[in-house]
């Protein structure tokens, strides 16, 4: 393992020039680059804040504020696609570099790491749009937001370990790809994001648990939100989860890496 960090620090440049060209092409080159990063999920916000906002809004007692629940949208959106991009760039990220896998010579754990150096660069300009969106709302987290990074950081443990993993058993199978797409359509509904929990009877609350989503993204509204700390309670078991699948991950990628190559 150190020599996979050491490997990976070696490469250093190679990783921070791919982050910054993925970020140049998307932004910089695009007319509408840094538009799409934001508009995509803020339009999300918008379609589900006007199907249900008049039902949602009484369900949010603890937030008197106008705008309370697409506040409590935009929270729980930031985090899920921070989450799916991850999970849906590496579920690719050997197949789309297989050329580049034989070719040169590099550590290939940095194809994972330049998926996840993107997806937060992106993830951070639509969170600084979130925070001038709520200024302008009236609503700002201030002191709260110091728990975001250490929240992000489960997340990104997760993501990484199930998007390496699937990612893996992608280029061996590759209908893993089409059923985790659709995983992923059922597992934003699966995360209350769209809804309160407490909508929900208890036996399907303990359920959604089980979806270690459920406890990353309330603890998100609970920062963005409701401007406290996430509870360390539902926040345990995320935490676990993604330091199994990661594990998972590093021992599937150590038995399976040379054949992904071959195969490829």
């Amino acid at each position: 393992m150190n020599k996979k960090i050491d490997d990976l620090w070696q490469a250093r440049q190679f990783i921070k020039g791919s982050i910054r060209n993925e970020f140049v092409a998307r932004v910089v080159r695009s007319r509408l680059g840094f538009a799409w990063i934001v508009l995509y999920p803020l339009a999300q916000v918008a379609i589900y804040a006007f199907v249900l906002s008049a039902l949602m809004s009484a369900k949010l007692p603890g937030l008197q504020i106008a705008y309370a629940y697409p506040i409590y949208l935009t929270a729980g959106i930031l985090a899920w696609s921070l989450f799916s991009e991850v999970v849906g760039r590496c579920l690719n990220v050997f197949i789309e570099n297989g050329n580049l896998l034989k070719k040169m010579a590099f550590p290939r754990l940095a194809l994972p790491v330049v998926v996840v150096g993107s997806a937060v660069a992106n993830n951070t300009l639509l969170f600084l749009s979130v925070l001038l969106v709520f200024t302008i709302l009236g609503h700002f987290p201030a002191l709260s937001l110091l728990w975001l990074p250490v929240v992000t950081l489960i997340l990104l443990l997760l993501a990484l370990g199930l998007g390496l993993s699937l990612g893996l058993l992608n280029v061996f199978f590759r209908d893993v790809g089409q059923l985790v797409n659709m995983a992923l359509q059922f597992g934003f509904w699966l995360t209350p994001i769209v809804y309160t929990l407490d909508l929900l009877p208890p036996v399907y609350q303990r359920i959604l648990h089980v979806n270690p989503m459920t406890g990353i993204v309330q603890s998100y509204q609970a920062v963005l939100v409701f401007g406290r700390a996430p509870e360390w309670q539902i926040l345990l078991y995320p935490a676990l989860f993604g330091i199994a699948v990661l594990a998972l991950a590093a021992f599937i990628y150590r038995r399976a890496i040379d054949e992904v190559v071959d195969v490829l």
